[in-house]
């Protein structure tokens, strides 16, 4: 019987052939696999980076201090002598200063209401066809935010007046949710003085997603009250009435805190030397009207202490005097060189203290 020879080959002397090796050659047919990672090329666009945390602006604001310590501190003592002269002062000056300054910041935000308009408006709802409704509107609120009331610390929403309406999308962004994270960073940034504070809230007002309704003005306005929360008698720091230079937007945090301290130091004299003239005014007054009866002298003088501008209807309506008795006593006001009348017309007169 032929046997047939084996398929198995004995090469025992051929060298052996490691697993290392042979998966070496088994990879090498497999052409169609990736290459390895370090040789592949990069060329995919790159990912979003993570956004840094929003109170990461505040490290900057904080160096901007440092720098202009010297300037902030003069600045934060004149606010702190005008506060001092308004707690000892009346309550008219208060008043007085914030009408001029809602008047100053309406011609900074384009809305450019006269004095002699918003006195009118405030007092007696009076306004002409020519006026515009909702910028008088905003100037009004400017003018009862900068007064008093509670300031924007305890409820954003309510200070500006603005809620989210009932039939909000769920998708939609809450007002509610923009204004706690505006509040949210400036809580973190306690540790700044509130002249600082101010400045940095200010800028950030737009990023932050509140500039929708008359922003400039609310954001000046929260401004100036963030600025004087430490006071008893300057409810707000004054930053239009020797210009809004302060208030432009452009630059690095210490550039905008050096033209913020500069503005306000302006300001603040500007409303010093207006105490100044009003209080020679009254005590001039009260010397000259002496000789006068009754109580709608004093009246008109506690209404021209407190107003920049009057009118007879509005004299009539804050006095509770009759008609005839405002026309007699402005009248012998104007003879004595106390007031002037500053229209130059026959109808809807105005008068201003001559100081």
């Amino acid at each position: 019987m032929k046997t047939q020879p084996s398929a198995l080959t004995n090469d025992f002397d051929d060298p052996l052939i490691t697993i290392e090796e042979d998966e070496e050659a088994h990879d090498e047919d497999l052409w169609f696999l990736p290459g390895p990672l370090e040789e592949e090329l990069d060329d995919l666009p790159p990912g979003p980076r993570a956004e840094p945390p929003d109170t990461a602006v505040i490290e900057d604001w904080a160096k901007a201090e440092g720098i202009h310590a010297a300037r902030l501190a003069r600045v934060a003592g004149r606010l702190g002598a005008l506060d001092d002269r308004l707690l000892r002062g009346p309550e008219g000056w208060r008043h007085r200063l914030a009408l001029i300054e809602a008047a100053d910041l309406s011609w900074f935000a384009g809305d450019r209401v006269s004095a002699d308009r918003l006195a009118l408006w405030i007092s007696m709802r009076l306004s002409g066809a020519q006026d515009d409704q909702n910028a008088l509107a905003r100037v009004g609120w400017a003018v009862r935010r900068l007064a008093g009331g509670p300031g924007p610390k305890a409820d954003l929403a309510a200070f500006l007046d603005r809620r989210d309406p009932e039939n909000i999308e769920d998708s939609a962004e809450r007002f509610e949710d923009r204004a706690g994270g505006w509040l949210d960073v400036m809580t973190a940034a306690a540790e700044l003085h509130p002249i600082t504070r101010a400045c940095m809230g200010f800028h950030l007002w737009s990023l932050a997603g509140l500039g929708q309704h008359g922003d400039q003005i609310e954001a000046a306005v929260t401004a100036s009250r963030v600025a004087a929360c430490d006071g008893s008698g300057a409810v707000f720091a004054p930053l239009a009435m020797g210009g809004a230079g302060g208030l432009r937007g452009s630059g690095t945090p210490t550039e905008r805190l050096a033209r913020w301290l500069d503005g306000m130091n302006s300001a603040i004299l500007t409303a010093m030397r207006t105490l100044d003239d009003i209080e020679a005014w009254t005590g001039r007054a009260e010397n000259v009207m002496a000789q006068l009866s009754g109580r709608t002298p004093l009246a008109l003088r506690r209404t021209f202490s407190q107003w920049p501008l009057v009118s007879a209807p509005m004299a009539e309506a804050m006095t509770g005097a009759s008609r005839a008795a405002v026309q007699r006593n402005l009248a012998w006001m104007e003879e004595n060189g106390l007031i002037r009348e500053v229209t130059g017309q026959g109808r809807y007169r105005m008068w201003k203290a001559t100081v």
